[in-house]
Order: C-alpha cells, then sequence, then structure tokens
C-alpha cells in the first residue's frame, strides 16, 4: 500500500450506505465529514427519526451535515472547509450540483448497486431480481450530472440467489460496495484509478417502485411471479385479497411447488388466480404452476407460516385472488421482463 492517507467526506442516508460509512471510517484515510438527508416521519407512528448514516456518523463522532439542498451556499462553504479530496456518495437521495461535484481535490465517487450500465436509476436491487438477472454487483464511478453515468472505476460482481429477496441481497451488496469502495480509494489514492466510460448501448434503467412494481398478475408465469415477491420483499410487499373470503394477506415467502408434491400439474390445466390448501400449503395457480405461498402476514398481526394460517382459515374450493387474473396489468412492467 502506497499513497498518502486522504481526506474524505461522505454522502449518503439508508441503512444500505452504513457499511460503506464504517469501512471508511476504520480506513487508513481520514474520515472528516458526512451529508445525509434531514430527518424524516418514519414508521406507523410517522415520528421524525435520524437517518441511519446520521446516527452512525454521530456515533463515530464524525461531524454530520443535514440539508435540504446540498447545493445551497453555506453547505458549499461548509463542505470546503472540510478540504476533501475525495467525496464518496452511497444511496444519498439528492441532485448534486456541479459545485459540490467539482469540489473535492481528486474525485467524486458512487457506489451503484448494479453491473453499469444495466440498471441506472433508484432501484437497481429489485429490478435486477425482477428481470430475471443471473448476477448483480457493486460499480464505483465517478459522479457526474447525469443519475449514474459516469466512468466506472471497478466493478464487483455477485450471483443473484434463487431464493434472495431485494431485503436479503440489498445487505449483502451493502458489504460489496464497502469493500469496493475501499479498493477504489485506494487506486486513486496510489494514481492506479483508471475510468473507462459506460457502453450506452447497453443500458437498461431501474426507476423507483411503487406499489404498483407490486402487482401481480396471476396470469404471468409462475417463475416471474416469484421474481415479483421476491423483488418486492420486504417493501412495497405483494399483497393479496381472498375474493369468498374476504382474507387480505402479504406474501412474505413463496416458492415453486415442487416435484411430486401434488396437486399433480397437467399443462394448461391450472387456472391463474385459483387458491387451494393442500395439506400445510396454501397454494395460488400461475399460467403454468402452482406457487407455494410459504410465510404471509395478516394486516396488524405478526408474520405466520401458510400452516399456521390455515389453521384459522377454511379455503373454499372455490377460492380465488382478487382482482381477477389478467384484469390489469401493471403499468410498472420492464420490458427484458417475461
Amino acid at each position: 500500500m502506497s499513497g498518502a492517507p486522504l481526506r474524505l467526506v461522505f454522502l449518503g442516508t439508508p441503512e444500505f450506505a452504513v457499511a460503506s460509512l464504517r469501512a471508511l471510517a476504520g480506513s487508513r484515510h481520514e474520515l472528516v465529514g458526512a451529508i445525509s438527508q434531514p430527518d424524516r416521519p418514519r414508521g406507523r407512528g410517522r415520528k421524525s427519526a435520524a437517518t441511519p448514516v446520521k446516527q452512525t456518523a454521530e456515533e463515530l463522532g464524525i461531524p454530520v451535515l443535514q440539508p435540504e439542498k446540498v447545493g445551497a451556499p453555506e453547505v458549499v462553504e461548509w463542505l470546503a472547509a472540510l478540504q476533501p479530496d475525495v467525496a464518496v456518495v452511497v444511496a444519498f437521495g439528492q441532485f448534486i450540483p456541479k459545485r459540490v461535484r467539482e469540489l473535492p481535490r481528486l474525485e467524486m465517487i458512487n457506489g451503484h448497486a448494479s453491473l453499469l450500465p444495466r440498471w441506472r436509476g433508484a432501484a437497481p436491487i429489485q429490478w435486477a431480481i425482477a428481470g430475471g438477472d443471473a448476477s448483480t454487483g457493486i460499480s464505483v464511478m465517478r459522479v457526474v450530472k447525469e443519475m449514474d453515468a459516469g466512468d466506472v472505476c471497478l466493478m464487483r460482481e455477485t450471483p443473484i440467489g434463487a431464493d434472495e429477496t431485494a431485503g436479503e441481497l440489498s445487505e449483502r451488496l451493502s458489504l460489496l460496495a464497502a469493500e469496493a469502495l475501499l479498493e477504489g480509494i485506494e487506486q486513486i489514492a496510489t494514481g492506479a484509478a483508471e475510468f473507462a466510460p459506460q457502453d450506452p448501448a447497453l443500458v437498461t434503467e431501474a426507476p423507483k417502485i411503487d406499489r404498483e412494481f407490486a402487482r401481480v398478475d396471476w396470469g404471468w408465469s409462475a417463475e416471474r411471479v416469484l421474481r415479483r415477491i421476491r423483488a418486492a420483499s420486504p417493501r412495497p410487499g405483494v399483497d393479496v385479497k381472498l375474493a369468498l373470503s374476504g382474507k387480505t394477506f402479504r406474501i412474505l415467502k413463496a416458492s415453486p411447488v415442487k416435484t411430486g408434491d401434488g396437486p399433480t400439474v397437467v399443462p394448461g390445466t391450472v387456472i391463474p388466480g385459483a387458491v387451494r390448501a393442500h395439506g400445510q400449503c396454501l397454494r395460488v395457480g400461475a399460467l403454468d404452476e402452482w406457487v407455494d405461498v410459504l410465510r404471509l402476514q395478516v394486516q396488524g398481526r405478526r408474520p405466520v407460516e401458510a400452516a399456521e394460517f390455515l389453521r384459522g382459515t377454511a379455503v373454499s374450493e372455490e377460492e380465488r385472488v382478487e382482482p381477477p387474473p389478467g384484469a390489469e396489468a401493471s403499468s410498472s412492467n420492464h420490458p427484458v421482463e417475461n
């Protein structure tokens, strides 16, 4: 290792950014300040709470600022007084103007949770799962005016688990981001960093997700339904309403039906949206296969396994989900999904 230690500032907001903040604070470099989004109402009580990055920065004794706009004159003045060599951005959540991007002596870099140029945007982890990608990763890139379009210094790839939810993958990627950013900073410190432009022909977009993203059409293939459930977990969450019983619940975990674990599937015989109780399993029909709902949560109650739910809920042979399958397709469908 060579090159003088650098003065770093950190810009980040949610839990995803905390591992990177801690890694920088524990490195040989000097973390001289942090910027996070303002405190916002959170949780059911909607009480104002500090962001995870603010909480961690205060725990580590790092000065932290929470401006509504990072480009405000007093914020730029505060940053300039810190004299940073490198600024590191992880899931900050604000547009960063030129006067701030160009303030660090050497670079402003970002740790983005995808293999760029695939999945530029606010929800790369969710779209990678929904799109059926076999792998994803972290890209360390230069921050520029256009979102996630900067030259890339390095990438770290990881496979996406067959049952992995967006929440679980986010935890793994947050740790990978910390490793990749440390490596990128060392490359900058030693003068070894080489930034390469992204191929514009390979760009795909990962827009912010909302309730529409979690609207499953049971006329999709079982594989696509399962991908969307995993991508929407834990938030916004796929909700199901049973047409006859009126029961409404959120699917927390689901899987394909194991071979030989009936009902026997004859192509063309599964009714999309049909609901069946099979032993201790709760099953919902998709286009080509049954989907096993393994774990669920009725609103206002604790999460339970499907078997516990079935002990208190009779499922008629005529039961089905609402709305009727095929009645409304999600407006958030992405062209790479199938």
